[in-house]
């Protein structure tokens, strides 16, 4: 396993204690560690943990989506060195996996492989083949981790 340098964030909101429960650190390590290809000598990743008004605020001023999504990933640097932010909504993670009917934990490991991978390169918005490409990946991922996957139809 390549070594991970990784910063765990809670933004300051009621429900932080919740996620904070859902997101020890030595699993949030484990679902990025094991999203990391084989071509990874190292990454430095951040993981914040937002309310809903700051999720909003970077989507629109990021990515021009007036909305707090679930995931999003700013990639500063590919390998050999990863380098990249993972912002996650708390209460769009937290209203999905209720859902889904999908415990918290759960969905959180998903979204951090999914971000994980999109600050590789992965990218699921260009085209149905690599949607289909990134969704195994993910897949089998989660697998590795004993967590059933999220696609299932």
């Amino acid at each position: 396993m390549p070594p991970l340098s990784l910063s765990l964030q809670f933004a300051r909101f009621p429900a932080a204690a919740e996620h904070r429960a859902a997101l020890p650190r030595h699993r949030v390590a484990r679902y990025v560690r094991s999203a990391l290809g084989e071509d990874v000598q190292a990454a430095e990743i951040t993981v914040r943990i937002v309310d809903t008004d700051e999720g909003q605020q970077l989507n629109r001023d990021f990515r021009g989506k007036d909305y707090a999504t679930n995931v999003l990933t700013f990639d500063y640097s590919g390998a050999p060195v990863v380098a990249a932010d993972l912002v996650l909504c708390a209460p769009v993670v937290a209203r999905e996996a209720a859902e889904l009917g999908k415990p918290l934990a759960e969905h959180y490991a998903h979204l951090l492989v999914h971000g994980a991978l999109h600050a590789q390169g992965w990218d699921h918005e260009t085209g149905d083949e690599d949607a289909e490409a990134m969704e195994a990946r993910e897949t089998e991922i989660l697998a590795a981790l004993g967590i059933a996957g999220p696609y299932a139809k």
